[in-house]
């Protein structure tokens, strides 16, 4: 039997304290269009960290 991967979402405060970003953040990046956001009721939003990882953009350094 094959067992199949079970997909993680984490919450606004979740992803904002992994990235080190305020919650109002992934909140003006959903509103903007640039994050997709999940509903999972009236009032839960949740994130695939994928995509918000896609959104940390590499620093080139300067010398």
């Amino acid at each position: 039997m094959t067992q199949t991967s079970r997909r993680h979402y984490e919450s606004l405060a979740e992803a904002a304290e992994r990235t080190g970003v305020s919650t109002r953040t992934p909140r003006r990046r959903i509103s903007c269009g640039e994050l997709t956001a999940y509903r999972a009721g009236p009032r839960i939003i949740r994130l695939d960290p994928d995509d918000v990882d896609r959104l940390l953009v590499r620093v080139p350094n300067f010398r």
